[in-house]
């Protein structure tokens, strides 16, 4: 019996590699599908662990305060372009607010910067002397913004790598001026990298004291408030106290209060669903693919009847018949399902010098397991008429 079985395996396996173009093409189906499925799903997965991990750099503790009743969940085009948000909220903030809370602010615009004959256009960040630390900006050289500086209104700015880059040659651009429509700002710090986030890159930014970027840029109303809260200190009750100081000035429509984690949670929950979204438009192409199996075995199974009638004829059972079709169905999606795998690995490590990719195991077992599902589901109609096809009238078939 068991040698029976044995070669029942054989003649499906056989039959598979006798046909190698035809088995090729009909493995194509489940091999774009599963490919699909695992790129996807790294992108996706990379994306969020990216994302994550800038978030983290903010740190636990944080807090932000900003414009609109929907925080960053609306529409921030629209609650930007409302901004209720003034320096009187900042200053009550930090007289309310209890000891060990670090305040900062952040205001922002767009300028066409110059240096020499190079030129680009640049994001404005006004921010004060806290800042740095609570958004985790580090400097690869020079110095930071002072509160002598915020005080003083004095004309300095700390850019980043890629206004290094084009706008100073990549050569150091420490005690050289940068000019912005009217006004010459001196450099006095190169922050490290930060990268792009959300199509932005972060590099491409200079940081003045808020103080200049009111008086000569016309930035008037802050973007995000900052706040630090230390462990000491509950983040839901610090959360109610800000609440109950920013309600003194605005109505609860023209502002929000939003922790890191609930940043968090909010973007990675849009990242999960639009990669189990784009991960099921992949899956489809599984489903062509089974749809091609069925039929390719469909076809094999009229091409074979003489076969089929023969070894009934020699003492095969009919489930004998049955494994080896399904057999053969299995075979060919599960194959498909490796190379798919291989294919989207492939991809995935390509992918890595533009973007950030993270192939998950998940994405791998769902994928596999599906493909061979889909050779089990579509391959045991074919299977089944062929377990079923009389031996006389098999063996007569021309």
């Amino acid at each position: 019996m068991a040698l029976l079985k044995f070669e029942t395996h054989k003649i499906a396996i056989r039959a598979i590699f006798a046909n190698k173009v035809r088995s090729f093409l009909t493995m194509l189906g489940v091999i774009i599908g599963v490919s699909s499925v695992i790129l996807l799903v790294a992108i996706g997965s990379g994306l969020q662990e990216y994302i994550t991990g800038q978030f983290k750099d903010l740190g636990s503790n944080s807090l932000f305060v900003v414009p609109g009743s929907q925080g960053f969940q609306g529409d921030p085009g629209s609650a930007f372009a409302n901004n209720k948000l003034s320096d009187t909220e900042y200053k009550n903030l930090i007289s309310y607010l209890g000891d060990g809370i670090e305040t900062s602010l952040v205001v922002e615009g767009s300028k066409q910067a110059k240096y020499t004959n190079n030129t680009k256009l640049i994001q404005i960040n006004g921010v004060d002397s806290n800042y740095f630390r609570l958004a985790n900006y580090t400097l690869s050289e020079g110095e930071k913004i002072t509160q002598n500086d915020i005080a003083g209104t004095t004309k300095v700015g700390v850019v980043g790598p890629t206004a290094v880059k084009e706008l100073f040659s990549g050569s150091s651009p420490l005690g050289k001026y940068l000019t912005m429509g009217s006004e010459r700002i001196k450099i006095i710090g190169v922050y490290n990298s930060k990268g792009g986030f959300g199509g932005v890159d972060r590099d491409n930014q200079i940081f003045i004291p808020y103080t200049v970027a009111k008086k000569y840029f016309g930035l008037e109303r802050p973007s995000t408030f900052y706040l630090s809260i230390p462990d000491s200190v509950d983040k839901d009750v610090a959360t109610k106290q800000i609440k109950t100081v920013l309600l003194k000035t605005l109505k609860a429509e023209d502002f929000s209060v939003v922790s890191q984690k609930e940043l968090l949670n909010s973007i990675t929950g849009i990242l999960n669903a639009l990669t189990l979204g784009l991960a099921g438009i992949a899956a489809i192409s599984l489903l062509v693919g089974g749809i091609g199996i069925m039929n390719i075995m469909l076809v094999s199974v009229t091409e074979r009847t003489r076969e089929i009638g023969l070894r009934k004829a020699v003492g095969a059972k009919p489930i004998d018949i049955l494994l080896q079709f399904l057999i053969e169905a299995v075979a060919l999606s599960s194959l498909g399902g490796i190379i798919g795998i291989l294919l989207g690995a492939l991809g995935s490590l390509g992918l890595k010098s533009f973007i950030n990719t993270s192939i998950t195991p998940w994405s791998v077992i769902i994928a596999f397991g599906f493909s061979a599902f889909v050779g089990v589901a579509f391959g045991t109609w074919p299977a089944y008429k062929a377990a079923k096809k009389d031996p006389i009238e098999a063996l007569r078939y021309e």
